[in-house]
């Protein structure tokens, strides 16, 4: 069972449910694999809307890493995901939206302009 409120969501693979969420840890390990300096930077990636299946390889098993699964992400290529390739996508946008909230994730405030 996913509890929502620590971020967490569920990957569905032969209708079994596999929590998934992305802790600090598998934060670091994202920005890290897409090879950008911060969270907002990394939150960009994922806003521009080019998501390979490689990232969506990644994202996933970072998710099912940072939920306690211990996973290679090449573990997570092999499997049919409930729903096809389009499960898989909805299963990492889901997780995303999760960790950073829907829409471009929240930026800190700029100072003015002088």
């Amino acid at each position: 069972m996913v509890n929502r409120h620590r971020g967490e969501t569920a990957l569905m693979i032969s209708g079994e449910a596999l929590p998934m969420r992305l802790t600090l840890g598998a934060l670091a390990e994202l920005e890290h694999a897409f090879a950008v300096d911060s969270l907002p930077a990394l939150g960009q990636r994922f806003v521009s809307g080019h998501l390979s299946a490689r990232d969506i390889i990644r994202i996933i098993a970072a998710g099912l890493r940072g939920a306690g699964k211990v996973i290679r992400d090449e573990e997570v290529a092999g499997p049919s995901f409930d729903g096809g390739l389009g499960g898989a996508i909805k299963a990492a946008i889901t997780l995303l939206e999760a960790t950073f909230g829907e829409g471009e994730p929240a930026r800190p405030p700029q100072p003015p302009e002088a």
